[in-house]
């Protein structure tokens, strides 16, 4: 399993802290320092179902330099949403996590960070 964080976003302390009370195994990669590349932020979109626009941060600084808010949410600006957000990796939404089987998620609450466990960690429904 492996979370993308920013270390001072409060979201991913939470969601590294659920992760550690569960005794998940996990690898950080801070994106802002290491960040995706187009090829994985299509793949991490297909696994998530989302579209890049749906992972975008548009309250960043550089999403109002860019013109973010003007830009097609379309097939036709898909490259160009994720083109952006590989060149720009502040814009992404975090923390995001993926699990060894496939399983991604835009980890912003504690029921997306426990999706994203192994079926046999996940704690029981009521």
């Amino acid at each position: 399993m492996e979370i993308w964080i920013n270390p001072a976003c409060s979201k991913c302390a939470s969601a590294l802290s659920l992760l550690d009370e569960e005794g998940a195994a996990y690898t950080v990669r801070r994106y802002l320092d290491e960040p995706p590349t187009a090829a994985e932020l299509t793949a991490l979109l297909g696994r998530l179902g989302l579209e890049p626009w749906d992972i975008a941060r548009t309250g960043e600084p550089v999403a109002a330099e860019l013109g973010l808010d003007s830009w097609d949410r379309d097939a036709a600006a898909r490259a160009r949403w994720v083109d952006a957000l590989a060149a720009h990796p502040a814009l992404i939404q975090r923390p995001i996590i993926t699990a060894d089987d496939g399983t991604a998620v835009v980890a912003r609450s504690p029921e997306a960070v426990r999706a994203a466990l192994p079926a046999a960690a996940r704690p029981a429904s009521p």
